[in-house]
């Protein structure tokens, strides 16, 4: 049934942001145990960045790009940021015709002092005049609270485009695009199931461009 895929055996324990890892590589990394039977994976989706350097993890995807040369780093993948919102939040609030609408909207942001990276969107780089109402650690948490129908959120489209019931706000005249980089000590990389797991991620994300992009609402399965 799985041929040559009997002989990759072993553990990788594979870091990465949070909503990344939960909305996009655990239902890959799923598929890629039913090929790969015999490796299991430990996925550790965080609101930060895994330590490689302390063995926190054989390998990660990140928003950092590393510049030690003890790392093998490779570009994975563009994804594009939208401010969304419900339907009934925008029709029980001022018209947005504009960004500059936006800072007279209730919005739901990160914490400020707890940011783990500059690639983080806040607020305060990207609409100072706006005041956050509700404030999360969690990309997430901040998915649920726009859920509700309380705000506009400024999430990934990989995340918020799925929801039904989310609207993307202005995404003709926004576009925020950051990079996700895949990561691995040396000695790591040249490990067989590390590589294995390296191409397919590889593979999995080139087909999904542009719904990391907000230009498909459809994630892509690997046959």
């Amino acid at each position: 049934m799985f041929g040559d895929n009997i002989a990759l055996t072993g553990e990788i324990r594979l870091g990465a942001t949070e909503a990344f890892g939960s909305y996009f590589l655990a239902p890959h990394l799923a598929h890629f145990c039913t090929r790969h039977p015999a490796i299991t994976v430990d996925l550790l989706p965080m609101p930060r960045n895994v330590n490689l350097s302390k063995r926190e993890a054989d390998a990660s995807v990140t928003v950092d790009r590393p510049t030690t040369d003890s790392f093998v780093v490779s570009k994975l993948a563009e994804y594009r940021l939208l401010p969304y919102a419900t339907q009934a939040y925008l029709q029980q609030q001022p018209a947005i015709v504009s960004v500059s609408d936006l800072a007279n909207h209730r919005w739901i942001d990160y914490v400020d002092d707890l940011l783990f990276t500059d690639q983080q969107v806040s607020l305060r780089k990207w609409l100072p005049l706006a005041r956050p109402f509700l404030r999360s650690t969690s990309v997430i948490a901040q998915m649920q609270a726009a859920r509700s129908g309380l705000g506009i959120a400024m999430l990934p489209c990989f995340l918020a485009s799925s929801e039904k019931d989310l609207l993307p706000i202005l995404p003709d005249e926004v576009d925020i695009t950051r990079s996700f980089w895949l990561v691995a000590p040396a000695e790591r990389r040249e490990l067989a199931r590390i590589k294995a797991l390296w191409d397919y991620l590889r593979q999995v994300v080139d087909m999904n461009r542009e719904f990391l992009l907000g230009c498909s609402r459809a994630i892509v399965w690997r046959p």
